[in-house]
């Protein structure tokens, strides 16, 4: 198996022992987990996941942790209570049950805690052998500007993967940028151009940020 491979299994191994250190008792069977968190301001959130995986839940919460999708990104950005940096983060519950339950319980987890008032983090109304239906409070698009508007938000988040990961930004060396300061109704200098410009596409990437925070 290539290196990848181990790179993945070293990843779950640590999220598992973020997660026992917080969750000794999380299982690894079959069941669903239910996570949970109040935002600063009182505005409660939700997500529902059922797992039938060797594993159980506990490998399918490690995955979420180093995971990309939508609610990965919120344990990232929010934690875990008990956390540093956790002080709205989420709470982990669960329960365990046989497969054949697992359809039936996650739909009706989730119908329970939208009736709660929590907003549902989840992008269907659950389930996995049958039809998915979405949710109300995931908003459709509604025409070509929406799509316009949500394909730059995917582009700018990819992109900000890429730097987060591997890149770095900084203004170009060179001698033009650093002429002395310009006088009352002189041009911006070629510096002021640079520093402009790399402040608005730290504020770009930022966008990606905020994004997360839901």
């Amino acid at each position: 198996m290539g290196k990848g491979y181990w790179k993945a299994m070293q990843m779950i191994a640590g999220a598992k022992k973020r997660l026992l250190k917080l969750y000794p008792d999380l299982p690894e069977k079959t069941g669903i987990y239910i996570l949970t968190r109040t935002d600063e301001v009182g505005i409660k959130y939700a997500y529902i996941g059922q797992t039938k995986a060797k594993g159980g839940i506990l490998k399918r919460m490690a995955e979420h942790l180093i995971g990309y999708q939508h609610i990965d990104r919120s344990l990232k950005a929010h934690k875990f209570k008990g956390e540093k940096g956790g002080e709205f983060g989420y709470s982990l519950t669960w329960f365990v049950c046989c497969d054949t339950q697992l359809d039936k319980y996650e739909q009706e987890y989730i119908l329970k805690y939208a009736n709660m008032g929590y907003q549902l983090r989840n992008k269907t109304a659950g389930g996995q052998r049958t039809g998915h239906t979405g949710l109300e409070n995931q908003k459709a698009g509604k025409g070509y500007h929406d799509g316009l508007k949500q394909g730059r938000k995917n582009c700018i988040k990819e992109v900000k993967e890429y730097f987060d990961k591997y890149l770095e930004y900084r203004t170009k060396n060179t001698f033009e940028c650093y002429k002395k300061p310009k006088r009352k109704n002189e041009q911006p200098t070629l510096k002021d151009i640079y520093v402009k410009k790399f402040y608005e596409f730290r504020d770009l990437l930022r966008e990606a940020d905020e994004d997360e925070q839901v």
